[in-house]
């Protein structure tokens, strides 16, 4: 079936999407690395990430309700730059998208190991059997994910709740249970400084659980009425999901017993140490809340991996229908499903889980490559509000300060992107390189050469990926793990510098007459007639 996607997603359903990818790992784990990187400033870490994925939001709320479209990630800088853009951009979407249901399968392998040992080792890393264990999880995601997303979005729903209602209940159990506030001082509030807290933003799982807003962005084809539903969907999940993250950072810090932090955050252990949660309701004697956690561990991870697979092959879907890439992926099936993206997904996440065994290692990826493609629908906005003036292609939904919020989008996302550290930057630059030789190989085998592809509009991606890599490679060894060449302070005054330059380079790259956009929105200006502020 070629048809178009059903809109069939309501707003609660947009802001249960967003919160289930919100709401899913990164709640078993991430208070716990934020507390060792950072001790008791890690609801900063929280706060900073909130801060930065919130700013994000607000510029996907002004295009996507614009230009409501699958796939809208990379959809967007086509309409603004042309295909070569976003067929770069869809290289590092894919990365990031394929790791993200790998990443929840292996939590709930991890979980597992606490009571069914054998599936992980010491190291955090899946064993054979943990392995099989977690390409299951995939299956499983993969074959919910063959339904109408009308169902997907119901199941998501029923599984949000219990997600939600869990954490929730952890949180307020914990601090009327035991509190105690010399751990927030005991060794320091920040104990690690400023670069423990940076740390703590971009490698303990902070940005990764909030990068799951993006379910709603990538689901903006299928709502019934964008206008309204998106912005309260995209900004209302990350708002959310900070109150319930600050909440439980707060509740875990508190409630560690001080013989725990005896040697100091860094070296925080305590029995049950790779389950949490589960490990502290178990210490205080709180068994039933221990199983419902240990139950939650299970229905937390796979209700993300299974709207993580919702997203994924709408990604594939997206990619064909914008004519970026060839075959059957623009298809959908009698339920108006993307089905071949849904076998692609599996695969290749199964791939994935050989290199990165492990969730640690599976969301420095997964946090780096999602910022990167969020960050530039800043790009698109400030290069679209340029070529398309609200003046004469008024917005749906219009951001005031859209310059400005967009700018200062794009140079967090950066500041976060180096802070994942020189490993993760040099893992993403080996696949981009690796990707682009592939892509420049098979575009000189069938085209001859290149000069079919829209270079003008996407040239400077260059520079700005290898600035990047560099910047993390000079930085500080206790913050990126590079050489030390650049202190915090000057890496921050270079990145700052840098990153400005390349949005104002960008924005003068885009497509002088973006037809396809001004086509795009003309036509939802039918359908939504009138414009609205925050």
């Amino acid at each position: 079936m070629s048809g178009g996607l059903k809109r069939d997603a309501g707003v609660l359903g947009l802001i249960l999407a967003s919160l289930g990818g919100i709401v899913g790992s990164g709640w078993l784990f991430g208070p716990l690395n934020a507390a060792k990187s950072a001790g008791p400033a890690s609801l900063i870490a929280w706060a900073i990430g909130g801060f930065a994925i919130l700013l994000l939001a607000f510029v996907y709320a002004e295009l996507t309700t614009a230009f409501p479209r699958a796939g809208a990630v990379i959809a967007l800088p086509k309409l603004s730059h042309g295909k070569l853009l976003a067929t770069v951009m869809s290289w590092v979407v894919l990365l990031g998208y394929l790791t993200s249901a790998p990443a929840e399968a292996t939590a709930v392998v991890t979980y597992a190991n606490n009571y069914y040992h054998g599936l992980v080792s010491p190291g955090g890393v899946l064993s054979q059997s943990g392995f099989l264990a977690a390409v299951a999880l995939l299956a499983m995601f993969a074959l919910i994910n063959t339904l109408a997303i009308r169902l997907v979005l119901r199941i998501n729903g029923i599984v949000t709740i219990w997600k939600l209602a869990i954490p929730a209940l952890t949180a307020i159990a914990l601090l009327l249970a035991r509190f105690h506030p010399s751990n927030f001082t005991a060794h320091g509030f920040a104990p690690h400084g400023v670069a423990g807290i940076f740390s703590a933003v971009a490698t303990s799982g902070v940005i990764y659980a909030y990068t799951g807003f993006r379910q709603a962005v990538e689901l903006a084809g299928e709502s019934r009425h964008p206008k309204r539903d998106l912005p309260i969907a995209i900004i209302g999940s990350v708002v959310i999901g900070f109150l319930l993250y600050a909440a439980l950072q707060t509740a875990f810090i508190g409630a560690l017993s001080p013989h725990a932090l005896a040697q100091g955050w860094g070296k925080l252990h305590f029995t049950g140490l790779s389950g949490p949660f589960a490990g502290l309701a178990t210490l205080m004697g709180m068994s039933w809340l221990a199983v419902l956690l240990y139950i939650d561990s299970a229905v937390s991870p796979a209700g993300t991996g299974i709207i993580a697979y919702t997203s994924t092959p709408r990604l594939f879907y997206a990619a064909g229908r914008e004519g970026l890439v060839r075959g059957p992926f623009a298809r959908l099936s009698g339920a108006g499903v993307p089905i071949v993206g849904v076998l692609a997904a599996f695969a290749i996440g199964v791939i994935f889980l050989l290199p990165l065994p492990s969730w640690r290692a599976i969301i420095k990826v997964v946090s780096a490559a999602a910022l990167l493609s969020y960050g530039m629908a800043s790009v698109s906005l400030i290069t679209l509000r340029r070529t398309m003036p609200v003046a004469c292609y008024p917005r749906p939904f219009q951001l005031p300060l859209a310059i400005p919020v967009a700018g200062l989008a794009f140079i967090v996302a950066n500041f976060i992107i180096v802070w994942t550290g020189a490993h993760t930057a040099n893992v993403i630059m080996l696949y981009v390189l690796i990707v682009a030789a592939l892509y420049a190989i098979t575009q000189r085998v069938m085209y001859g050469g290149f000069g079919h592809l829209e270079i003008a509009g996407a040239w400077w991606i260059a520079p700005y990926f290898a600035g990047l890599w560099a910047l993390a490679n000079l930085g500080p060894k206790n913050l990126t793990a590079g050489t030390g060449a650049l202190s915090d302070a000057a890496l921050s005054v270079v990145l700052v510098l840098f990153s400005v330059a390349i949005l104002i380079i960008a924005a003068r790259a885009g497509l002088p007459d973006p037809a396809e956009a001004k086509a795009s929105i003309a036509t939802s200006q039918v359908q939504i007639p009138a414009a609205t502020k925050i």
